[in-house]
């Protein structure tokens, strides 16, 4: 702007101050003020017309920044196949079954493999999330509909989200079975009509279960009503995931296919022992980046779980650079992690790799994008969206990490051959949530880990689930 638009533009401000602040509305003498304050240059015409015409992300990526992109890992686990979760929210189940499932090849030498049935754990996940919510809206029947936390249990009857400590609770109660036992269907790739007509006759269930507590009906008989209602659920689920496996016969096989042992009956809890061998729940923590809170400390999300009588999700909160150590020394012992991240910032999406410096969005709107982490996710400007699985690390001379590498679970042709590439400063600002096995973290943190839980509610906006 030259002096004299800048002079019209000082006096607009002081003419429609008082106005502004006496209503809050737009008035017109407020338009022009924006109005005057665009630029008008050639240039700026030349910017908008190729704005106008063109993806945002096309004119804004910093093509440079892809060349220096290398695939090269000082620490790196095993390749396993790669699964596609398609067009449902179960990112937190892949990356979960995909850990289950490198700690079996690793047990085992490489030697023989496994692949986990998605499609069999989401039908138990789905039945013991309508339990929750029918339950959840028993237990809440005497305070009002538009309680916080009544509207929670309508607002979210199901979803396909979760986090690790479903992965736990599940596979303990119900076991395992092969994916070639229980494959995909159509409604377990694309989930969003199922999950549609579902909730729907939650709500209506729970409407239902008010009604009779409000008339004082014995606990038994809201029992069985729940359970007949529960049956209604299960009868919808096993129509459009399938029915779940009771007993199955399966021989193991090497990475290439090949039978490996002889062929046996298994139960999915005998299959469960057969290949995880022991509780998960007790093995692990999780651990979280939350720069709003204070670290080394620990949070418990309340009704943040999968299963009524299960656990819910706990974690320590620690600084970045301790979360990286965690994760430094289970990949260097060939373990894999489960962890999540906001996937969709400064994600280049061709090469699958993710900086913070793939996009310059400032310049190419004349403006700034300066919030920090804290910021961002207090604005619910960021959050944990998606999980992955950790698979590998570049560390410098000194040990300190430089990228990292994550399986995916958007195909093998997504992204670089299925799997994600990230920069340090990408993981630092976009990372959130790490399960590690308890035999990779200082006994000074597990202490502060088994501290008393401060309790905070589901609806942070740091707290929805992985999808």
């Amino acid at each position: 702007m030259n002096k004299k638009q800048i002079l019209s533009v000082c006096l607009l401000l002081v003419t429609t101050a008082g106005a502004a602040h006496a209503n809050g509305g737009i008035t017109a003498a407020m338009l022009r003020l924006m109005e005057a304050m665009q630029p008008q240059s050639a240039t700026n015409q030349a910017l908008a017309n190729a704005i106008a015409g063109n993806k945002i992300d096309d004119l804004a990526k910093n093509y440079r920044n892809s060349a220096t992109m290398t695939s090269n890992f000082s620490v790196e686990t095993p390749k396993q196949s790669i699964h596609d979760q398609k067009s449902s929210g179960r990112c937190w189940m892949f990356s979960g079954l995909n850990v289950l499932r490198a700690n079996f090849a690793k047990a085992n030498d490489q030697k023989r493999t496994v692949e986990f049935s998605q499609a069999y754990l989401f039908f138990y996940d789905q039945l013991e999330k309508a339990n929750l919510m029918l339950q959840g809206v028993i237990d809440c029947a005497n305070k009002p509909m538009d309680d916080t936390r009544v509207q929670f249990f309508f607002k979210n009857p199901i979803s396909d989200g979760g986090t690790f400590c479903g992965i736990a609770d599940l596979t303990e109660k119900y076991g395992l079975v092969p994916m070639s036992v229980m494959p995909e269907t159509y409604n377990s790739d694309n989930t969003r009509t199922m999950a549609r007509l579902v909730s729907s006759k939650l709500r209506e269930y729970g409407l239902e279960l008010r009604r009779m507590v409000a008339a004082k009906q014995s606990a038994s008989a809201i029992e069985k009503r729940k359970t007949e209602m529960l049956g209604t659920i299960y009868h919808m689920l096993a129509l459009t995931l399938g029915e779940p496996v009771k007993q199955f016969r399966y021989t193991f096989t090497d990475k290439d296919g090949n039978p490996v042992g002889e062929t046996k009956t298994y139960t999915p809890k005998e299959f469960y022992d057969a290949t995880v061998g022991h509780k998960l729940n007790g093995t692990f923590i999780m651990v979280m980046n939350d720069p709003r809170r204070p670290y080394h400390k620990t949070y418990e999300v309340e009704y943040d779980r999968h299963t009524y009588d299960g656990h819910n999700w706990r974690y320590l909160n620690l600084p970045m650079d301790k979360i990286a150590q965690l994760a430094i020394a289970s990949l260097k012992d060939g373990h894999k992690l489960y962890s999540s991240y906001d996937v969709g910032k400064q994600l280049d999406r061709a090469n699958g790799y993710l900086d913070t410096c793939n996009y310059n969005y400032g310049p190419l709107f004349a403006t700034t994008f300066p919030m920090n982490k804290a910021d961002r996710i207090s604005t619910f400007d960021s959050g944990s969206t998606h999980a992955m699985t950790l698979t590998a690390v570049d560390l410098d001379a000194a040990g300190k990490p430089l990228k990292w590498e994550v399986e995916n679970s958007w195909g093998p042709s997504y992204g670089h051959k299925g799997y994600l590439i990230m920069t340090n400063s990408w993981f630092n600002e976009y990372m959130f949530r790490l399960v590690v096995n308890r035999k990779y973290v200082p006994e000074t943190l597990l202490k502060e880990y088994a501290q008393k839980p401060v309790m905070v509610m589901p609806e942070d906006p740091l707290f929805s689930e992985d999808q």
